[in-house]
């Protein structure tokens, strides 16, 4: 599933009506999908109540169409017009009854507010992505009215049409008077904007609806989502004949006396995504206390520069044990102080080319103290920041990556050359070449102390499994989120604490096995 510009999507708009796919018949694929959209919101759309807003442009367009869908399914349909409509898709709403009231003829608003206090779901279908100036007027008014009924009635549902009007979909900067939708039902294919801040927060639940522009036009594209049918297609097989060994062996550097529970959690997580060995690689005075919750993992201790602190000299114990171990995961709760960081730098700066590295944490707050660090650093590296680590990385403030997650994520992926997971909202993985995905999820229950490490231990024990970086990062991001979203559909999303993602990341993994995937 691809992700566009507006001139991308443009582009192959134009190219779909020269290979012979008019603009009506995409219009009208477009409608059906979205009407379909309500009607799975609603289950019976006979005698609900439900207001279009039409837009003046091709947005407005494919909101008739649904309007004439969910009318033939017995809907009570009302169209809001921002202005006059002459079109074949207005006059067929008008053949079938569809009452309608017009912007200029709506004084002070008051049909409206009417329309949207008495609707079940209002679909936007005001501005698409042709949308590139400030909400001004009337037509300003009108989009904050629906904000306001949003307000004072939760109960309403707000589904935008391919984009909430005033988010720009190239950018994600939206107008202070765009309103939050609870569902965005994308045509085609996402939008860039619909991933980045600050219009993922008003963009709500994102759908795609296909409306049957062929694969080939888009094949030269880099950007995609991460979905269930692409990644069950590097699901790690598990041979009946299989031991221990043919599922790979992590070793994990982490925890310190502060931060004891980010070792537990990175493990843990290793195992419960497939890994056939763990071992914890901690300071002496930690095992122990680690020992009685970390039942399934063997220890390797480390030298101990004063208690719960890893000494520079615990470098020779990993080099002389690495030779046994397949993947290799540093960083989650090691701590910064001095001579932390120079352990971390020996080791990472002394590893063999080829291992396969997942850098975490701190192992990523100490590298960003280190002068071209990239080229110095193993090629089979993954890098998992979130935004704040990632601008001391790539020395840039945390709201220009927000604001530009995708491109970063590019950008730096190919100068550094290691695969790079900007974690958060949307996560984004991109690899050295370019290829860059989206984790089409946002659940704010992952906000939590923890959740990072379950993460990073998730990638690192795919990676075991002998997946590429790329691929261990993508299944591991997409086996993330699916948990959390097990969590949250059973408990909600506020007091999601970390190990939660635990015994749902296997069910996650369950779900994506078919009869070929034992």
């Amino acid at each position: 599933m691809k992700v566009v510009t507006v001139p991308q999507m443009r582009e192959i708009e134009k190219r779909a009506e020269e290979e012979g796919l008019p603009a009506s018949t995409l219009m009208e694929r477009a409608g059906l999908g979205v009407a379909q959209e309500v009607k799975k919101l609603l289950s019976q759309v006979k005698g609900r109540h439900i207001l279009v807003l039409i837009g003046p442009g091709n947005n407005g367009g494919d909101g008739l169409v649904c309007a004439r869908y969910l009318a033939d399914e017995g809907g009570k349909i009302y169209l809001y017009l921002i202005s006059e409509r002459k079109d074949i898709n207005f006059k067929l709403c008008q053949d079938r009854g569809i009452p309608f009231l017009e912007m200029m003829r709506d004084e002070e608003l008051s049909g409206l507010r009417w329309l949207l206090f008495s609707s079940a779901v209002v679909v936007d279908a005001v501005l698409g992505t042709g949308k590139a100036r400030p909400l001004e007027g009337k037509l300003r008014e009108v989009i904050q009215e629906v904000g306001k009924a949003k307000e004072e009635r939760p109960s309403v549902y707000i589904l935008a049409l391919d984009l909430p009007s005033g988010l720009d979909a190239d950018t994600g900067r939206v107008d202070d008077a765009c309103p939050y939708a609870d569902l965005t039902v994308t045509l085609g294919f996402p939008k860039v904007g619909l991933f980045l801040s600050p219009g993922a927060e008003r963009a709500g639940r994102i759908v795609v609806a296909d409306i049957g522009i062929p694969s080939y036009l888009i094949s030269h594209l880099d950007t995609e989502i991460i979905t269930s049918k692409w990644v069950r297609k590097f699901l790690p097989r598990r041979p009946y004949a299989a031991n221990k060994g043919t599922f790979g062996r992590v070793l994990t550097v982490s925890g310190s006396s502060n931060y004891i529970g980010a070792a537990y959690l990175c493990c843990e997580a290793a195992l419960r995504v497939g890994a056939g060995m763990v071992t914890l690689a901690c300071p002496q005075t930690i095992k122990s206390i680690l020992a009685s919750k970390l039942t399934e993992v063997t220890y390797l201790p480390l030298s101990e520069l004063e208690p719960g602190v890893i000494s520079p000299q615990a470098v020779d114990t990993i080099l002389e044990n690495l030779p046994r171990f397949d993947v290799l995961i540093l960083g989650p709760g090691l701590g910064k102080e001095g001579e932390v960081r120079n352990f971390v730098t020996q080791l990472l700066f002394s590893l063999p080319s080829g291992l396969p590295l997942v850098v975490d944490a701190d192992g990523l707050n100490i590298l960003s103290q280190t002068e071209c660090w990239w080229e110095k650093l193993t090629a089979n590296a993954i890098l998992t920041p979130h935004p704040g680590e990632m601008g001391r990385l790539c020395r840039k403030e945390v709201s220009d990556i927000q604001s530009h997650r995708l491109e970063v994520a590019r950008e730096f992926a190919a100068h550094w050359g290691k695969t790079v997971v900007l974690k958060g909202a949307y996560t984004v993985v991109s690899e050295p070449q370019g290829k860059t995905y989206v984790l089409n999820l946002a659940n704010p229950g992952l906000s939590s102390a923890g959740t990072g490490d379950v993460l990073s231990g998730a990638i690192g024990g795919l990676l075991a499994q002998n997946l590429s970086p790329f691929y261990a990062s993508c299944l591991g991001v997409y086996a993330h989120g699916g948990a959390s979203e097990k969590v949250r559909e059973r408990e909600g999303n506020m007091g999601m604490i970390a190990s939660d993602l635990l015994p749902c990341l296997p069910l996650v993994l369950k779900e994506l096995k078919n009869v070929t995937h034992r």
